[in-house]
């Protein structure tokens, strides 16, 4: 009966040292899938045009065209930076001429991992009509 006493003292004791009693709850792992938006691409216009995410998160834009082809570009340095300086997002696949091509009907998923914080403007990069121009949207990566 001491000897399973002092066992269970001693595991008690271990586990208060460990962290395992008596302390907030200790996370060991966290779910690395990232975080997925559906968007639409049509008629001149990004839905939802605003998408805001954490420094240092994982997110994959999922963008339907749903009247027409359009495209998807978007810079990897936050707005107003200089061309040389380093990147703030990092793409998982890179585009031809940074320009995602979306097809009618037909999802594309781009994956981005926010690293800087700052306002990313994307903006249509297919020629899709007189409003073409207009076709612009914000990635907001807040810290």
């Amino acid at each position: 009966m001491k000897r399973d006493l002092r066992i269970l003292i001693l595991c008690v004791v271990a586990a208060i040292a460990l962290g395992w009693v008596g302390s907030e709850p200790q996370v060991w792992a966290q779910d690395q899938s990232p975080r997925v938006i559906e968007m639409t691409a049509k008629k001149y216009e990004f839905s939802p045009s605003v998408v805001h995410v954490k420094a240092g998160t994982t997110v994959v834009l999922k963008i339907t065209a749903t009247d027409r082809s359009h495209g998807f570009g978007i810079p990897v340095v936050p707005d107003g930076s200089p061309k040389n300086a380093p990147a703030g997002l990092s793409l998982s696949q890179l585009a031809r001429n940074n320009c995602y091509r979306l097809e009618k009907g037909q999802p594309v998923s781009v994956e981005i991992e926010a690293k800087t914080p700052g306002t990313y403007t994307f903006k249509c990069c297919v020629r899709c009509g007189m409003g073409h121009g207009r076709m612009k949207g914000e990635l907001i990566v807040d810290p």
